[in-house]
């Protein structure tokens, strides 16, 4: 994060805007996600700066407006928020707690060392119920389209699995 601009200021929409969570997974903050790449100052107006997880991605609006919110409530009302796709948001930018909130959510969260090279080589994904590697992708997409459906061969319970970016 940025550290030009007032520290108060800064601090309070640092934590203002780390609050929000995600829409499509309520347990993670935006800050957990990674998705919260910024927050500076530029002449005493407060710029957040966001990525979404992939282009396109319907939440974006929504995690927007509710940083506008969050700031508005913490006394900030002279703000910004950009949306940035560049660089590309990596599932590297996710918080141990994050990958931790995932997983205790029922979604198997990435591990912390996948990235693009994982979509190509042969994925293994732990049940996050019962922790077998005996699993199976169903489809290429689940709930939401960060995410693919997957089932456990040992429990038989069908389960979303983030993907790797």
């Amino acid at each position: 994060m940025s550290g030009a601009g007032p520290p108060d200021l800064l601090a309070r929409a640092r934590a203002a805007a780390g609050e929000v969570v995600d829409p499509e997974i309520p347990v993670l903050t935006i800050a957990d996600l990674g998705v919260l790449r910024d927050v500076s100052t530029e002449g005493g107006r407060v710029v957040v700066t966001i990525t979404p997880t992939y282009s396109g991605c319907p939440a974006m609006d929504v995690i927007a407006l509710e940083i506008a919110l969050a700031l508005a409530r913490a006394g900030i009302p002279d703000h910004e928020i950009r949306t940035v796709l560049h660089p590309a948001w990596t599932t590297a930018w996710m918080t141990e707690e994050g990958r931790a909130k995932l997983l205790a959510y029922g979604v198997a969260p990435p591990s912390a060392g996948s990235s693009r090279g994982a979509l190509f080589g042969q994925e293994v994904v732990a049940c996050p119920r019962c922790g077998s590697d005996m699993t199976e992708r169903l489809a290429q997409f689940g709930s939401t389209s960060c995410k693919a459906l997957w089932r456990c061969t040992s429990c038989r319970e069908p389960f979303d699995s983030f993907k790797c970016h």
